[in-house]
């Protein structure tokens, strides 16, 4: 899984496991905790991980009424990532699109972006905390991922700002090609919700979880002031991040607004502006028209 070279012999295989802390060595070997959450054939089998399987259900509606199916994972997160991803993307919204004269079904949510956040989730939970697990609700217009444990940073430095809770795991995933590069990831969901036109993903810290969101297509006039704001400022982030700034184009660009209705996006700039997420790169600049904006921690 992670493209090296096998070992050639029984001694060499251990001590690579052992080397990697997926097996330990006192009078004889066992397998670590780090080892059963990646490659476990049953996580039930392991007390200290049995509630730590990730749960996926799926919701009639937008609330949640009615249960159309409840599965829960059996084994280690190595092992059955891929096959968690596929039956989490099979259970989600289709569009049909019509390309070249040839009608194609396309997902209405980036298959990546759910890749990287069901990673995310199963990586950063807090594994101290018992009886919770890993969730993945789909609801008609939304996806929730939902991890046990408060984020080690604030959620609205997510794009900017990175820092694992369980680095060794993470690191072994990243190794195995489950999830992208150290502080890449929301980067990257961030750039395609906004290619699939979809509003910005929602970063929601509860008691003792951590939620994202994922919202289903919006158009603009559909979206409430919180969508747009958060929208604007992700946007403003991924920008910043890039070594660009956003403008009013580039924010035009990104709700598809045409140019006629400029008005449209310098109002969007106004409200994310008055709740104090995004501030004028030249403060000192008298033109609007090609003012540039930079995150308020810039």
């Amino acid at each position: 899984m992670i493209e090296t070279a096998l070992p050639t012999n029984r001694e060499s295989v251990l001590e690579k496991l052992h080397s990697e802390k997926l097996i330990e060595h006192n009078q004889r070997f066992a397998i670590t905790n780090l080892g059963a959450i990646l490659f476990a054939k049953n996580l039930s089998n392991f007390p200290l991980l049995s509630r730590k399987a990730p749960r996926v259900v799926v919701y009639k509606g937008k609330n949640k009424i009615d249960t159309l199916k409840d599965q829960t994972g059996v084994k280690g997160y190595a092992a059955a990532f891929e096959p968690l991803v596929n039956y989490i993307n099979d259970q989600l919204p289709t569009n049909e699109a019509i390309e070249s004269a040839i009608r194609k079904t396309v997902r209405v949510y980036p298959d990546l972006a759910v890749r990287e956040l069901v990673a995310n989730a199963l990586i950063h939970q807090d594994f101290s905390l018992t009886g919770t697990v890993p969730l993945i609700e789909i609801f008609s217009d939304r996806i929730e991922i939902t991890n046990p444990g408060l984020p080690l940073i604030t959620t609205i430095r997510f794009i900017d700002e990175y820092q694992s809770r369980n680095e060794t795991l993470a690191a072994l995933m990243r190794r195995m090609g489950r999830c992208e590069e150290k502080g890449s990831g929301i980067d990257k969901v961030v750039s395609l919700s906004e290619i699939f036109q979809l509003p910005a993903p929602d970063f929601i810290t509860k008691e003792k979880h951590t939620t994202v969101v994922l919202y289903a297509p919006k158009s603009l006039n559909e979206m409430d002031k919180n969508d747009r704001v958060r929208s604007c400022y992700q946007h403003c982030c991924l920008k910043y991040v890039s070594n660009e700034k956003m403008t009013n184009q580039s924010l035009r660009n990104r709700f598809k607004i045409d140019e006629k209705n400029a008005a449209t996006a310098s109002r969007i700039i106004k409200e994310t502006m008055g709740e104090g997420l995004v501030k004028d790169e030249d403060p000192n600049s008298k033109s609007k028209k090609y003012a540039s904006y930079i995150p308020f921690w810039a």
